[in-house]
């Protein structure tokens, strides 16, 4: 079976003030695609799937198990899973990034 859709057709997805997502899953791996604000309130996290980050758009400060990593548009990062992580919008415009999820998020579904 294939899944197939376009991030550009997609509603975004509330998850809290200055956070919003659109998100695309396959049979293993999650993708989702987020808007990040400045000001946000950041919300330190773990989960057991591994994470790679991509940043499209803006400045953020990723936070990975207490190590600051400044992250612009072009970035990539690797979270391995069950490490505790989160970001930090450092630009006025909104930072977009794409995650990269697996195994797939159950939750995000």
């Amino acid at each position: 079976m294939f899944n197939q859709n376009n991030f550009n057709e997609m509603e975004w997805e509330f998850v809290r003030e200055g956070v919003k997502r659109k998100v695309f899953t396959g049979e293993g791996a999650t993708l989702s695609l987020n808007e990040l604000q400045f000001g946000h309130t950041p919300k330190p996290h773990t989960h057991i799937h591994e994470q790679v980050v991509y940043i499209l758009q803006g400045e953020a400060d990723f936070f990975v198990d207490g190590v600051k990593h400044e992250m612009k548009a072009g970035g990539l990062l690797v979270i391995p899973s069950n490490v505790e992580h989160y970001i930090v919008v450092t630009s006025k415009e909104p930072v977009l990034n794409l995650d990269v999820f697996t195994p797939k998020r159950a939750d995000y579904l």
